[in-house]
């Protein structure tokens, strides 16, 4: 995870947009566990969302991509605890969320 002094001049949250127009503001730090939103807010690697903080998926759904956030926001919270409770997922999103998952390095 990148430091706080890396961070400087970035802002705290970012915005996910789905392909469907639905944005989700987030926490840059909670998105960030995925491999490929970190990738693409680095500003080293030169790409427009770390610029603007807006990443755009044209391949997941507003559905999809809450529970994305929202997963975000649970596994933030509940980092440094142990027996940590699987979060509830409606069977109906699995394969969707699984695709999802991998597509954002997760």
């Amino acid at each position: 995870m990148a430091s706080s002094s890396q961070n400087q001049g970035l802002s705290k949250y970012v915005t996910l947009v789905s392909m469907d127009g639905f944005e989700f503001v987030v926490l840059r730090e909670a998105a960030s566990v995925s491999k490929a939103i970190a990738r693409m807010l680095s500003p080293t690697n030169g790409f427009k969302e770390a610029q603007d903080g807006r990443c755009v998926f044209g391949e997941i759904n507003g559905v999809v991509l809450e529970k994305v956030a929202e997963y975000f926001y649970y596994n933030y919270k509940n980092r440094n605890r142990e027996d940590v409770p699987d979060m509830e997922i409606p069977p109906e999103l699995c394969l969707e969320l699984l695709m999802a998952a991998d597509y954002l390095d997760t």
